[in-house]
Formats: C-alpha cells, sequence, structure tokens
C-alpha cells in the first residue's frame, strides 16, 4: 500500500467530491462536507498543507479506506 502523504485544502474538497460528498457548506466553526446522512468535518482554509495524520482521521470520518482514497 503506498503511503499517504500531505494534501491541500483544495485537494481534499476535489478528492472527496468524487467520493459523492457536496459542500464544502459552512456553518459554525468549521466547514463540512456531506454525503446522505453522512457530515465530515473540514479543516479551516490555511496556507499550509492538510497533515497525514489529520487526513486519516479524515478519511476514516468519511468511511473511506486508504486504497480506496489512492484509486480515485
Amino acid at each position: 500500500m503506498p503511503k499517504l502523504g500531505p494534501v491541500s485544502l483544495r485537494v481534499l474538497i476535489q478528492r472527496l467530491r468524487k467520493f459523492g460528498f457536496d459542500g464544502p457548506y459552512k456553518e459554525g466553526k468549521h466547514p463540512y462536507m456531506v454525503k446522505g446522512n453522512l457530515m465530515v468535518t473540514i479543516p479551516n482554509p490555511h496556507e499550509k498543507e492538510i497533515s497525514v495524520d489529520l487526513l486519516v482521521r479524515i478519511l476514516r470520518q468519511a468511511g473511506i479506506s486508504r486504497e480506496a482514497w489512492d484509486k480515485k
């Protein structure tokens, strides 16, 4: 399995859209994306890339495996 690397917020949003998520919507402290009844919180926009640790937590919350993430 290839190692995950940091990604920009723009890439994260594009890839989550490929998995069927809509958004991002802004309400409350953090933006979020929605797919059916599933809501995934994404980080606030900033200049740095999203770390691997945070990416793994977002993928777990979204129910996306690393293998599926690498294929898209």
